[in-house]
């Protein structure tokens, strides 16, 4: 896959709607195949510090086939450290089963078959030796509807530290939890009745009850399959806000069919189509001058 060197740029010499200013930013910057994945426009302090992270897992030439039907045609895709990355597109483009080759969770359906190669930090987790309990505790998942165990708030995120032997003792297993429920944001809601059940919650707390679930294994990655599309607006606000906390520690990529959610909470955006990964940049490039004309369709609402 090719890179780009990217130059320092100040956001505020850039003018998105002027075109000779764009034309001057294209001149240092030249252009690149859409589907390089790796050409950043700098926001912010926090993506200047991102744009000479690691790649923390690359994908190369990913197919996956649901019997003889091809879902995802070839994409190659890096994925930095303590980055957020959002995976847009029309229903059906392959976006949620991208996500689930990145910690195997494809190899649960049947007739399912993933060629080609992910790596995460240079080891191809579909090697047949690789323990796929443990890569999935590295590389979390939060999914569309919350889903916590029939359990109390307390056992809901115990139970990954148990299963893994994290904790040492009962007092290192409740610091755990804490710790993983004030990331997590929850503690103060639920401090005072961790023994009552965690499906007791409203659903946004029940979402951000199965982030402290995922959190209290100590992962790398989160991956998250629209964690918001069975939430209100408030939950929604609080989820979101936490997903940019969490990416000072985790690198997290999001499903999303709000684009008004990809523009707010991510560092990089990339667009899917029937299967292909058309253009992956800066979020505000996408939104504002993508480089490809799907994209640019799909953002403005012609079709998806």
């Amino acid at each position: 896959m090719l890179t780009t060197e990217v130059k320092n740029v100040d956001t505020q010499d850039i003018k998105v709607n002027n075109p000779s200013t764009s034309q001057n930013h294209d001149d240092q910057i030249p252009e690149q195949p859409h589907r390089d994945s790796s050409k950043f426009d700098i926001k912010n302090k926090d993506d200047q510090k991102r744009q000479n992270a690691e790649v923390k897992i690359s994908t190369k030439d990913v197919h996956v086939y649901y019997g003889e039907t091809e879902a995802i045609k070839g994409i190659d895709l890096d994925i930095y450290q303590n980055e957020v990355i959002a995976f847009i597109g029309p229903s059906g483009c392959g976006k949620s089963t991208f996500l689930r080759t990145l910690n195997r969770m494809n190899d649960t359906i049947d007739g399912c078959r993933v060629t080609g190669q992910v790596n995460m930090d240079g080891r191809d987790i579909y090697d047949q030796n690789l323990d796929v309990v443990l890569l999935r505790a590295q590389v979390g998942m939060v999914f569309q509807k919350p889903n916590p165990f029939p359990k109390s708030i307390f056992d809901n995120v115990a139970y990954g530290p148990k299963l893994h032997g994290l904790a040492k003792s009962k007092y290192d297993l409740e610091e755990i939890v804490e710790n993983s429920l004030r990331k997590a944001g929850l503690w103060e809601e639920v401090k005072d009745r961790l023994n009552q059940p965690g499906t007791g919650l409203s659903g946004g707390q029940q979402q951000r009850l199965c982030i402290a679930r995922t959190i209290a294994v100590s992962p790398e990655v989160i991956l998250m399959d629209e964690p918001c599309s069975a939430l209100d607006p408030i939950a929604t606000a609080k989820v979101e806000e936490l997903i940019s906390e969490l990416s000072a520690q985790y690198t997290i990529a999001i499903v999303t069919h709000s684009m008004q959610q990809a523009a707010r909470v991510s560092n990089r955006t990339a667009y899917f189509h029937l299967g292909d990964l058309i253009e992956v940049n800066s979020t505000e490039k996408v939104f504002t001058q993508p480089d490809h004309q799907l994209t640019e369709a799909y953002i403005t609402g012609r079709f998806g």
